[in-house]
């Protein structure tokens, strides 16, 4: 019998709630398996626990997701709770960098056409990975500090070699696995780290010469990206160009309620729907649970087991079913659904 150990924190807004359905998802498919069990831990991080005792990530928390198969987040920070400095608390951050979960894997579908604001798109026709690197990049500066009375503040925009490679050979294996395209997004044409970046990607795409390769400048990727979604298969990029261009892709499939991701080392991972806290609405049972438990299918394929990996595609199908009919609509798709009906609309359909 194998069994994974799963850190699960929760977090902060309606992190726990979305968390919860995910959940629900894991513990039905694990009834089927005859080899695998999932043992369960939950841990407390994120903007709450900093107001308790000072510090976001505990260390008992950090040491748990270290000697974790892998984690499971709901959401962190809270608009209103900030570091003196004025940065919001983001331990999910800290998390990225501490365990080397470089690459940031983001899933994009349309699973129905009332989700997507563009016309004439049918299921599927969106369809698309987004590999963000998640440890270096602009957000390198983060932990930078200035006077409040400074004539300047200047980031810098970190790349490195080995960085870029790890992230590069990531995408190729993914894009291999898929339609076997991949798009460079930077900005070579302006930034010397771009220029950089896209010298490492040629270096890299020797090794894959059967995977079909582009590069697109990130101001015309946001175009293509509205106009002609359909043309990418997987896009590699920057840390905050992948920020940036992964909510943007969410928005055309629904939002942040349908935007699953993992965050990938060569050790760890961890998984966590993209969207925030939205402490708005927390409490109040109508988040849309969709991509907590698409990003539980994510970790039970990253798991590896064959028992995982099936019932990974047991859950992308049962949410493609839920999600193909207009009647299954939580209110941010326009519909009345609550959390908890959404969740057990997926269960059913397992």
């Amino acid at each position: 019998m194998r069994q994974f150990r799963i850190a699960v924190l929760g977090g902060d807004g309606i992190g726990p709630e979305v968390i919860a359905e995910g959940l629900r998802v894991l513990r039905a498919v694990e009834r089927d398996m005859k080899e695998t069990t999932f043992v369960v831990e939950e841990h407390t991080a994120g903007a709450g626990e900093y107001l308790r005792s000072g510090d976001p990530l505990p260390d008992s928390t950090m040491q748990a997701c270290r000697e974790a198969d892998a984690i499971l987040l709901g959401a962190m920070g809270l608009p209103a709770v900030r570091y003196p400095d004025g940065k919001e608390i983001a331990p999910q951050l800290d998390l990225r960098e501490r365990l080397e979960l470089y690459a940031g894997v983001r899933p994009v579908r349309l699973y129905h056409p009332l989700h997507t604001p563009l016309r004439d798109h049918a299921p599927g026709s969106i369809d698309f990975v987004l590999f963000r690197e998640s440890t270096e990049g602009m957000f390198w500066s983060r932990r930078n500090t200035y006077a409040r009375n400074a004539a300047e503040v200047v980031d810098l925009l970190r790349i490195s070699r080995s960085g870029s490679e790890r992230l590069f050979r990531a995408a190729f294996r993914e894009a291999r696995r898929r339609k076997g395209r991949l798009t460079l997004i930077d900005k070579a044409n302006v930034l010397p780290a771009m220029a950089y970046f896209r010298m490492i990607f040629d270096e890299v795409a020797r090794e894959f010469p059967d995977v079909e390769t582009d590069r697109v400048y990130v101001d015309a990727a946001a175009l293509y990206l509205v106009r002609d979604p359909g043309r990418f298969d997987v896009l590699v990029t920057e840390n905050l160009f992948g920020d940036i261009l992964s909510d943007l892709a969410a928005g055309l499939v629904g939002g942040m309620g349908m935007a699953p991701s993992g965050d990938i080392g060569d050790r760890h991972a961890l998984f966590q729907p993209a969207h925030g806290s939205a402490p708005d609405i927390a409490g109040k049972g109508v988040a849309n649970p969709v991509a907590a438990i698409l990003s539980v299918a994510m970790m039970l394929d990253w798991l590896g087991a064959a028992e995982t990996r099936a019932a990974a595609g047991r859950v992308w199908s049962a949410v493609e079913a839920v999600c193909s009919d207009p009647q299954n609509r939580t209110p941010d798709l326009g519909g009345s659904m609550s959390t908890s009906a959404m969740g057990s609309r997926i269960l059913d359909a397992l």
